[in-house]
């Protein structure tokens, strides 16, 4: 059962597209969700790039197509129709080899009527490449997809084996109009406030990268410290693994796999201690008491994730004040204390120590 597995738990998705249903999923286990698109798709169905591109592909009769995403292939097929060039395009696709850059192309290729000969395991351009190269493209024609910039490398690697290359620019990415929500979900992140963000795409990554740093976020000391970073597959995380961050993702490259992935992996991430007899599962922003969830004020909050570091020792005024978001002296510990212990239901799970300091009544490590 997954239902309340995440409670207590706050999740950001930054992807534009599924976003509802990614949060609806998340809701439905009982997170707390924060959505803010580090991207923004914008279709260039009516560009006059694309539909000479269309134009060059059907008159080149090509040998190959690549097809990067489902949603750029669907779209490419979508505005050669609004042109009346959509019968003639897949027609001049059929008498081509298809190449589907992963798993995910090959559900839009099959619906058009037309059948991958072969699809990349990683969803990476590279194994793309290396399977084309080795296979030999001189004079080969070759029409390439294109999913949301231009990939220089990879076709000019291809033009220097000897094949002609047409690139589809179906669709680009850029930043969304507001970036209000993306940079405050970065602060957000800075400042330990999210267990964990989901990435979906390499170019919302080096987004949210970008905005962090404009904003001077130490997003990556995060990403290392508390925050899980969740991507789909290896080629979203690549942007966060060549700064040496951890990612985790799923086995299979897909949406529900990546919430189920979040759904396992926080709650082994808490810390659970019992407590006065109680099991004590201490989350995000609430604490489990023997399984059920009790939301926490910030200050309840921080206080009782500064004694559960050390649980069992005494831990100073000053050290928990200076743990509260907003700083203060050991009158403000007094008052997060009391708050905390009526959240709680009781002040049996915390032991004053007079002169000294507050710690957690702990019974053993669970």
């Amino acid at each position: 059962m997954t239902e309340g597995a995440l409670a207590g738990f706050t999740v950001a998705v930054t992807a534009e597209r599924r976003r509802s249903e990614m949060a609806a999923l998340l809701e439905r286990r009982g997170a707390r969700v924060i959505s803010a698109p580090a991207i923004t798709i914008v279709p260039l169905i009516d560009d006059e790039a694309l539909r000479a591109a269309t134009e060059a592909c059907i008159g080149l009769e090509p040998h190959l197509v690549v097809a990067t995403t489902g949603f750029g292939f669907r779209g490419w097929l979508e505005a050669a129709e609004g042109w009346g060039l959509g019968d003639t395009l897949r027609a001049s696709l059929r008498g081509a080899k298809i190449i589907a850059r992963g798993p995910k192309p090959c559900g839009a290729i099959r619906a058009a009527g037309l059948t991958e000969d072969w699809a990349a395991q990683t969803e990476a351009s590279e194994e793309v490449l290396e399977r084309l190269l080795s296979d030999g493209v001189a004079g080969q024609r070759i029409v390439v997809q294109e999913h949301g910039e231009p990939q220089t490398e990879f076709v000019a690697a291809l033009r220097a084996a000897g094949a002609a290359v047409v690139e589809v620019p179906v669709y680009r990415w850029a930043l969304p109009a507001d970036v209000t929500p993306v940079r405050r979900l970065t602060e957000q992140v800075a400042a330990g406030q999210i267990d964990a963000v989901t990435f979906t795409s390499a170019p919302a990554v080096k987004a949210f990268l970008q905005i962090a740093a404009e904003v001077d976020a130490d997003v990556t000391g995060a990403f290392r410290d508390r925050t899980l970073a969740a991507c789909v597959g290896p080629v979203t995380a690549a942007p966060l693994a060549a700064l040496d961050v951890p990612v985790v993702m799923p086995e299979r490259f897909r949406l529900g796999a990546l919430i189920k992935t979040v759904t396992d992996e926080l709650p082994r991430r808490a810390v659970k201690l019992a407590v006065a007899g109680c099991t004590l599962e201490v989350r995000g922003h609430a604490v489990l008491i023997d399984g059920v969830p009790h939301g926490l004020a910030p200050a309840a909050m921080a206080i009782l994730t500064s004694l559960a570091r050390r649980p069992g020792a005494v831990v100073s005024k000053d050290h928990l004040a200076a743990a509260l978001p907003r700083g203060n002296d050991g009158h403000a510990v007094d008052v997060a204390v009391a708050r905390l212990r009526a959240a709680l239901g009781s002040g049996k799970h915390i032991e004053t120590v007079i002169k000294r300091g507050y710690r957690l009544r702990v019974d053993e490590a669970v």
